[in-house]
């Protein structure tokens, strides 16, 4: 491809996980809306998402477990076995309008984006980075788990370098434990320590799973030497053939699910370092859980991809969407005005921590 895609749809619009859930706004809709406003999506590079076939799931999935997740979505409730055995309807898992179709698109386009990447390019699918899914159950508000997915898919066309890394706030415990002893694939994942799933603590680099536990606070010039002095070193000497780059932005300073601070110019400045490493690239949404600080994060991703200039100030047509966002939280009681007028955040820079340094000194002694 000679261009980047964007692989969304519609479902986004109107699905909501319900009543007061976390993932009660709007996300995905918002930033392709952005997008559009700011002229970003000319003709042929907005492709609609397909739904995966059960087929298509059960590759990683529990057959039974797929069959249960579509029969939650036809009865609109779940029996105490689904509850019991799969997690459905439970733990921050309800079953909503589309609880199947909604996870099985954000699955469908995964599994397109890595079609389309078979000769090479660069896709940003934002509702794909349902990292927590596992193999036979609903975990972390993920059904199914659409990065496993695309890995698997790209292992499937006989790719024997993909690299997966992960900036969202919560660590990648699906992923890992589905992927972490496959000698094809590199997981590198950037979190909250500490914070639910309370997993990622340790790396081991013989099976190529690196993990960086992050304390609170952490903030963009953290992020940068994290980046430059163990996650690039680790990729290049990877040579991946294709990169997953999973862009959760809950470790955003403005999310209410994390106490981390990063800018949204930190994942922009993240993915413009990342994008040469590898000749095929996917980038996803994940976590995210203030609607304004989401939209504006995922769109600026797709105007790097794009290499769309970001404006200082927003047209009025892209603040007035923004302001119409309304969001049941104590942080829009009264939001700064430059979450409507701004796409960027200023930078949050600030000390690097003696915590930092020490994650990335092994990574930096074995490049050594």
């Amino acid at each position: 491809m000679d261009r980047p895609r964007l692989i969304a749809s519609e479902i986004y619009r109107h699905s909501r996980y319900g009543g007061k859930h976390p993932l009660a706004i709007p996300r995905v809709s918002l930033a392709v809306d952005l997008c559009r406003a700011l002229g970003w999506l000319p003709e042929g590079a907005y492709i609609e998402a397909p739904m995966a076939t059960p087929e298509q799931l059960v590759r990683f999935h529990d057959p039974e477990y797929v069959a249960a997740v579509a029969a939650c979505e036809r009865t609109q409730s779940a029996t105490p076995e689904q509850r019991a055995r799969f997690g459905l309807g439970a733990n921050g898992n309800p079953v909503f309008g589309e609880v199947y179709r909604r996870p099985a698109t954000a699955c469908g386009a995964t599994l397109l984006a890595a079609e389309l990447l078979r000769d090479g390019g660069i896709i940003h699918s934002p509702a794909g980075g349902t990292h927590h899914g596992r193999r036979a159950a609903a975990s972390g508000f993920c059904y199914f788990n659409d990065p496993v997915l695309g890995i698997l898919a790209f292992l499937d066309q006989g790719l024997t370098r993909v690299a997966y890394v992960d900036l969202d706030a919560h660590h990648c415990d699906g992923v890992e434990d589905a992927l972490a002893d496959d000698p094809r694939v590199l997981i590198a994942s950037i979190h909250e320590a500490g914070r639910w799933p309370r997993t990622g603590a340790s790396s081991d680099p013989a099976r190529r799973l690196f993990n960086f536990p992050v304390p609170e606070g952490f903030n963009d010039s953290e992020f940068e030497h994290l980046l430059e002095r163990a996650v690039l070193p680790v990729l290049a000497a990877f040579a991946p053939e294709a990169l997953i780059l999973q862009c959760g932005a809950d470790a955003l300073l403005e999310d209410p699910m994390s106490r981390l601070a990063l800018s949204n110019q930190a994942y922009w400045n993240a993915l413009r370092r990342l994008r040469p490493l590898a000749p095929r690239l996917l980038v996803l949404g994940g976590g995210g859980y203030n609607p304004w600080a989401v939209a504006r994060c995922w769109s600026g991703l797709w105007a790097t991809l794009a290499d769309r200039p970001i404006p200082e100030t927003l047209p009025a047509e892209a603040e007035a969407m923004l302001r119409a966002v309304t969001w049941s939280h104590s942080l829009a009681r009264d939001p700064p005005g430059e979450w409507f007028t701004t796409l960027a955040d200023a930078p949050r820079r600030g000390p690097v921590r003696p915590e930092i340094r020490a994650l990335a000194e092994p990574m930096e002694r074995a490049a050594a």
